[in-house]
């Protein structure tokens, strides 16, 4: 059984994360987080998200935002990448992950989730049954609660990387 802090993998970058891989193993739908996710914190679509989006679709994926977020700021960001949202997500509470492979017509076993918090992102998407994708944040300059947060998530992650050290080495 896995940790539900514990991501199912982890990428310096959600633009490193190989999804024509994923889609060969038979995934059809990918939830993002925005925020340090796919921008830094309250910026709008860059043209690498816009085009990441595209090549996902081309691809055949489904894509959904899920975000904490107001609607203001999620709806012009789902616009400009072509995506479906769901604003005030009220991640990690399962209805938004539920929600949102409903919406994209998906299931657990073949939907994705990239995300760069574990105590919003990670954990929620893993009660959901989702494969988890944990990236670096892109910016340093965040709220104060996820500033804190960042704390608890170093802990937490000094523990997963010693998990996957000790079931390597084995």
């Amino acid at each position: 059984m896995r940790h539900l802090l514990y991501p199912s993998e982890t990428s310096e970058s959600t633009y490193l994360i190989p999804f024509d891989k994923f889609y060969d193993e038979g995934y059809r739908g990918v939830i993002f987080d925005i925020d340090n996710t796919l921008v830094p914190h309250g910026d709008p679509a860059d043209d690498r998200a816009v085009e990441l989006f595209e090549r996902l679709h081309e691809l055949g994926y489904k894509t959904m935002l899920l975000s904490n977020n107001k609607e203001p700021r999620v709806s012009p960001f789902a616009k400009a990448v072509e995506s479906e949202y769901i604003y005030k997500a009220d991640k990690p509470l399962l209805k938004g992950y539920l929600k949102a492979m409903e919406r994209m017509g998906t299931r657990p076993e073949n939907t994705l989730f990239v995300g760069d918090q574990i105590f919003t992102d990670v954990w929620g998407a893993n009660r959901a049954g989702i494969h988890t994708i944990l990236v670096d944040q892109i910016d340093s300059r965040e709220e104060i609660q996820i500033i804190l947060k960042r704390r608890l998530e170093a802990i937490v992650l000094f523990f997963y990387r010693r998990h996957l050290k000790k079931n390597n080495d084995r």
